[in-house]
């Protein structure tokens, strides 16, 4: 099996040649930069129309974490062009935080959309490094769609759970690896290589639940399921919330 992958990936290789050659060259990572956003800005219309009940469900309670104020302080880690938005309750104070300068344009049309939220800024930074956070200072973190390309997932556990206050929440909604006798895994093993360099570093193989197993949590409420999405390579998904 393994050999038969690795003959599936070299093919993939050699179709996508040109993208590859841009990153030998230097100028690919540059221009994924630029586009990735608006690429994420159609994602986001598709992914959210087919997981809009998840969502809606996954969100829920957040308002349960609201501090003495009444009002959520909320971080969404990854933040992209503001996806999450419409399903954070009234009155959320949100801070946005991607490594990507360029969602900045696609996130101030977001928020101009989303009237029941206060902006409060927006941080071009890593998830694992955001040294302008100060430590047990968020109610509730949020990230979705962003473990799969993070270099190293317990890295950005530990810098999250730093910035959330003692019992706040982590909400999480990532897409993992297929189950390992499966061609669902077959096809992300395959497409591996190809689709990091084009989807900006996204790993389809990532075993996301262990890594927030091993985080620090009093409590990991943590759901694997089969997304309703078109996309069938990323329908594995995990769900779910942890209190610190």
């Amino acid at each position: 099996m393994a050999l038969t992958v690795s003959i599936v990936q070299l093919a993939i290789s050699v179709i996508a040649f040109p993208i590859f050659l841009l990153h030998f060259l230097g100028l690919w990572d540059r221009t994924c930069k630029k586009l990735f956003p608006y690429f994420m800005e159609q994602v986001t219309k598709s992914y959210n129309r087919e997981m809009s009940a998840k969502k809606q469900e996954l969100f829920s309670n957040l308002q349960d974490f609201a501090g003495s104020s009444g009002k959520v302080t909320l971080m969404e880690i990854g933040c992209g062009t503001g996806a999450n938005f419409k399903f954070y309750p009234p009155g959320c104070r949100i801070t946005c935080v991607d490594p990507n300068p360029n969602f900045e344009k696609f996130l101030i049309k977001s928020i101009a959309e989303n009237q029941h939220l206060q902006f409060e800024r927006f941080i071009v930074a890593p998830g694992e490094d955001m040294p302008q956070i100060a430590d047990n200072s968020m109610d509730v973190v949020v990230c979705t769609l962003v473990l799969c390309s993070v270099e190293q997932q317990e890295k950005f556990i530990k810098e999250m759970y730093r910035v959330l206050r003692p019992g706040g929440a982590f909400y999480f909604m990532e897409h993992v690896a297929a189950e390992p006798s499966s061609w669902n895994f077959f096809w992300q093993q395959a497409l591996k290589p190809t689709w990091q360099l084009m989807f900006d570093g996204c790993d389809l193989t990532r075993e996301t639940w262990k890594a927030l197993e091993r985080g620090s949590f009093s409590k990991l409420n943590l759901q694997h399921l089969q997304a309703p999405l078109s996309w069938k390579i990323i329908r594995p998904h995990i769900v779910g919330y942890a209190t610190k």
